[in-house]
């Protein structure tokens, strides 16, 4: 099974929510979720089952956040092309990839789920430094990962990062065999 593929399923992730997740606000708050609902988690503590709810808001939030914002009108923006990157990286069976990203996509990931073992230890015993470097090994190898994506959208599509970019440029797909 595919992770990243089965992430994107679950999420309903369409064109035009991709599209839309390309605008730097969706993509800088989209790492807002996973504190939000880690959060919600640890208040139990405080709220009780008034956390359910809280849990099911920052959820609710996960889902709208890539939807929530406009298509941005230039997508040359780190976070546009990340988006765009990742769009690339999860057809990687349809388009020639450097080996080398997809390595790099694939460790980073794994970083990032190393980072479940403290946050999952730190919400049930409720520790907060636990669930706090939890959430900074999930998170940090998140951001770099974006950040190789926008490597990957340069270069399949040839075009520089940090230059205007008015259509969300994507590469031509190899044609199956």
């Amino acid at each position: 099974m595919d992770i990243y593929r089965a992430a994107e399923r679950l999420m309903g992730m369409r064109d035009a929510d991709w599209r839309r997740h390309a605008n730097p606000v969706s993509v800088w708050t989209r790492f807002s979720c996973l504190p939000l609902i880690v959060l919600a988690i640890y208040a139990r503590q405080w709220i009780g089952w008034w956390a359910v709810p809280c849990v099911v808001l920052a959820c609710f939030w996960t889902w709208v956040n890539p939807r929530a914002f406009p298509s941005p009108a230039d997508f040359g923006s780190w976070g546009a092309r990340g988006t765009l990157g990742e769009r690339v990286f999860l057809a990687r069976d349809q388009y020639d990839l450097n080996p080398q990203h997809i390595r790099v996509a694939h460790v980073l990931t794994g970083l990032s789920v190393l980072g479940l073992g403290p946050l999952v230890y730190g919400l049930i015993a409720l520790n907060p430094w636990a669930t706090l470097l939890g959430l900074v090994a999930i998170i940090l190898p998140k951001v770099w990962f974006v950040d190789r994506m926008v490597w990957l959208h340069a270069d399949v599509t040839h075009t520089i990062p940090g230059q205007a970019l008015p259509d969300p440029t994507l590469p031509h797909e190899r044609i199956p065999q």
